[in-house]
This record gives structure tokens, C-alpha cells and sequence, in this order.
């Protein structure tokens, strides 16, 4: 039988169900069954975990426009590779995703790699330029997931209002770069001890929290999913909490750098520590982390953002925003959540898998039959060191090279085809 597996004798972790214990688990036909197939092939699973694969809401894939960063192929594969069997990407592309042609291109190219379930986000306004809303009915019908301008905040309170009761009726969310243009200028790094260290400008937390604010508001008068992206500052950490608690439909998300890292971290005029939003201070990081760990930022996502190496060694003045994070999440959030500040792996597990499927109105990913056999198979045990030049994505701009973590994918299986078998593991197939 095609796609038939005998996983043998991993620890289970379920993030509906919890630990599990080590046992089997059984796949035919693409999708996870009750008793062990006919005619199955055997992985060895021993000393490992198996839990679902990976969501990441916030990948950016170059094609069109910028295919020596990233093609859709490459980070597809890239995030087979971290263990990732869903991504979300977003519509910064040339040209931007604001047409139901450019949402089937998305499709297809990821349906030719096979690596990864592809959800294309579409922009919220034409172009991404904040003047006048895309076709937003016709993006849902063409299999948009989301809509968003990320890379752009829509500054227009009444363009984003329209564009939320819109995006109510189409039960689709809309996730913001929640970054007032105005407030954050040509600002580069935080404003704060860094930035004034390398003379560079910097970009106030503010510039962030008034979009959130305003965000919320929007989310409580329209009854729209708001996802706010990439959140970096604590007040807006603990607006979206207080939100979520209020029973509004607000959520957001934290990436690895923001919960890993802060301004103190930048020691050198190095564009590998220039993302946006910006890297902010120790005390934003902690309330981060504490978010996530008391579940008030409900969702893990990375915003892999790659470029090419001669763009990001122009130093931070001059250097693209972003940071690649498929091949290094698992790992760094992992280490920092689980092994460094006490969280259960379930939990853990849940801010990457069902939080972000709550979000997009998806099933519960979890390892029960019926469910559609999209697992990672994970070594939780051993400690490993961020070495960029294994990277698959085909870009390098990480802040974590060298970086100790624990937590890397094994194998990677989407609707029961192995997308990813590191070296090692070979023998166990």
C-alpha cells in the first residue's frame, strides 16, 4: 500500500490529548488509522517524539519577484525541514498578491513541490498600498486564508474597518503589521540603547501600540478574527491579553527572535538583527514570554523573511527587515519555552499547532484516526548548534548562528509522504 507507515515506538505528544506515552502509530492512505495497515513500512521511532506537524501563519516565500531569496519550492522545503506540514504566506510579493491569478499561482507552485500545505494570505488593499480595498470575495473564493498588507500597516481606520466587516462575512481573519508609519518613520532599530549606541534611528514601541489599540477596537465593533502579527512590544502583549480575556476575537503572535532576543543582544552594526518590528528592550522581551507561557499570545509563528547575504552585510542602516526562522524555531523556542522557563511540552506544542489552526478555522491537528497523517518526528533530547550553512532555505540571514538549542526534526511526513529525513536517520526507515 502507497504511504503506509508503521511509526514504532515513539513517545506520543498529542496537543488535544497530551502525553501519550511511547507507542505505535499507523498510516494508509495519507491520513492517520486505528490498526496497523497491510503491507506497511516501519519507522523506527525510538527515542524520539512524534506530534503533529507544525503551523507557521507568517512565512514570506519571494516568488514571484525575488526568487534568489526564496522560491516557493525552497521554503517549502525549508520548512519540511523545521518540521513544519502548514504555512501561511504572505502577499509582499512583485507582484503582491491582490488577484485571485496571483493566490491559483501559490497553489500550484506549492502543490508541484508537494512539501507542505500552502495557504496564501491576500492583501487587504490593492498593491498593498493602503488607498483602496482589494477584491476580498473574490480572493476567499480563489483559497485565500487570510487577509493582510504585512510589510505595510493600513493606516486608514475606516479602509481597515471596511476591510474587517467584509473580511466577517467571508469568516476569514485579517492579521496586521500593527506599526503606525507615521510614529515609526525611518526608524531602523528600537528606539532605545542600541540604536543610540550605533547612531542609528530608532522606532518607538508606541508606533506599535496605537495600531493595537486601534486594532481592537476595530475587532470588538466588527466582530472580526484580528490576528495581530509579529508582536514585540509589551504594552501591546498586554492589550491583546486583556482582549482575548474580554472573550473578543483577538489573538496574536510571537516569533523566536522577539522571545530569544532584545536590543541588548545587538552588539555591532550587523543587518542580521534588523527585522520589523525591531528587537525592543530586555523588559519587552519578558512580557513577551510571559504571554505566551500564560497563553494570552496564543500562537507561535515565524516570520521567515529571507534575503539575499550582499543586501543584509550593507549593516543595519541600509540592510532589508527580516530574519529566516523556518530551520531554527523548533529548536530556539523549545530550548527558551520548555527547557529554560518551565512550560509543558503540550502547551508548547499548542502555541505551534492549535492555536494557529483555531485561527484559520481549521481542525485541531492532533493523532487521532482519521486525522491527515502531517507529523514531525522530533529529538527533544539533544543539544544542537544553529549552523546557517545547513540551512535549505536558500538564504542565510539568521541572528541565531551558533545558537544552542534543544529540539530538532528527524522526519517530517505531510499527508503521509516523508518530506524531510535528516542524514541520521536514515537507518531508522
Amino acid at each position: 500500500m502507497d504511504n503506509a507507515w508503521i511509526i514504532r515506538g515513539g513517545a506520543l505528544l498529542d496537543p488535544t490529548d497530551g502525553d501519550r506515552g511511547v507507542g505505535d502509530l499507523y498510516i494508509a492512505d495519507g491520513r492517520i488509522v486505528a490498526d496497523p495497515p497491510a503491507q506497511a513500512r516501519t519507522i523506527d521511532a525510538s527515542g524520539l517524539t512524534v506530534m503533529p506537524g507544525l503551523i507557521d501563519l507568517h512565512v514570506h516565500f519571494r516568488e514571484p519577484g525575488h526568487e534568489g531569496a526564496e522560491t516557493i519550492a525552497s521554503g517549502s522545503h525549508a520548512a519540511a525541514r523545521g518540521g513544519f506540514t502548514t504555512v501561511v504566506t504572505m502577499p509582499n510579493t512583485r507582484p503582491a498578491v491582490d488577484s485571485p491569478e496571483q493566490v491559483a499561482f501559490a497553489l500550484r507552485q506549492a502543490a508541484s513541490a508537494g512539501a507542505v500545505e500552502l495557504l496564501p494570505s491576500a492583501c487587504i488593499t490593492r498593491e498593498r498600498r493602503g488607498n483602496a480595498l482589494a477584491d476580498l470575495p473574490a480572493l476567499a473564493a480563489a483559497g485565500a486564508a487570510a487577509f493582510t498588507d504585512d510589510g505595510s500597516t493600513v493606516s486608514d481606520d475606516d479602509l481597515m474597518q471596511r476591510a474587517m466587516q467584509q473580511a466577517a462575512t467571508l469568516d476569514l481573519p485579517v492579521m496586521d503589521h500593527a506599526l503606525d508609519p507615521i510614529l515609526a518613520g525611518k526608524g531602523v532599530l528600537h528606539d532605545g540603547e542600541a540604536a543610540q549606541r550605533l547612531g542609528l534611528l530608532g522606532i518607538p514601541s508606541a508606533a506599535e501600540d496605537r495600531i493595537v489599540a486601534r486594532d481592537i477596537e476595530l475587532a470588538a465593533a466588527t466582530g472580526c478574527a484580528m490576528h495581530i502579527q509579529h508582536v514585540s512590544s509589551g504594552a501591546s502583549a498586554h492589550m491583546i491579553s486583556a482582549a482575548a480575556a474580554r472573550g473578543l476575537p483577538v489573538t496574536g503572535e510571537a516569533t523566536p527572535h522577539h522571545l530569544a532576543l532584545s536590543d541588548a543582544d545587538i552588539l555591532s552594526d550587523d543587518g542580521n538583527f534588523k527585522m520589523n518590528p525591531p528587537l525592543r528592550t530586555p523588559e519587552d522581551r519578558e512580557a513577551l514570554i510571559d504571554a505566551v507561557l500564560s497563553g494570552g499570545l496564543s500562537i507561535l509563528a515565524t516570520d521567515h523573511a529571507p534575503h539575499l547575504a550582499a543586501l543584509k552585510a550593507k549593516g543595519i542602516r541600509q540592510a532589508p527587515f527580516g530574519v529566516v526562522g523556518l530551520e531554527t524555531a523548533l529548536g530556539v523556542t523549545y530550548q527558551l519555552l520548555v527547557v529554560e522557563r518551565g512550560m509543558s511540552p503540550q502547551a508548547w506544542l499548542q502555541r505551534w499547532t492549535t492555536g494557529p489552526a483555531a485561527l484559520l478555522g481549521r481542525p485541531a491537528p492532533s493523532l487521532t484516526p482519521g486525522a491527515r497523517a502531517d507529523l514531525a518526528l522530533v529529538d527533544l533530547q539533544t543539544d544542537w548548534q544553529v549552523d546557517p550553512d545547513a540551512f535549505v532555505s536558500l538564504s542565510r540571514n539568521t541572528p541565531f548562528t551558533n545558537h544552542r538549542c534543544r529540539g530538532r526534526t528527524v522526519l517530517t511526513i505531510f499527508a503521509g509522504k516523508i518530506t524531510w529525513s535528516d542524514v541520521d536517520s536514515t537507518p531508522r526507515l
